[in-house]
């Protein structure tokens, strides 16, 4: 089982960081009222950055098992 966002360490100050598009925040949101939560939370948004990424790169998918 992998580790909880909230165990892991933080990122070093210069790595990129990922800005969410109107688009990722309207599916984290809509993903967020689907569970029954007003807003999105942390497991939300790291999915819709995971999708956005995954969209705008298609090879990035190939490298999780």
């Amino acid at each position: 089982m992998p580790t909880p966002p909230w165990k892991q360490t933080k990122p070093a100050p210069d790595t990129a960081k990922t800005k969410l598009t109107p688009e990722s925040i309207a599916w984290a949101k809509d993903r967020a009222r689907q569970a029954g939560r007003r807003y999105p939370n942390l497991v939300d948004n790291m999915a819709a950055t995971r999708r956005q990424q995954e969209a705008s790169n298609p090879d990035a998918c190939k490298l999780r098992p």
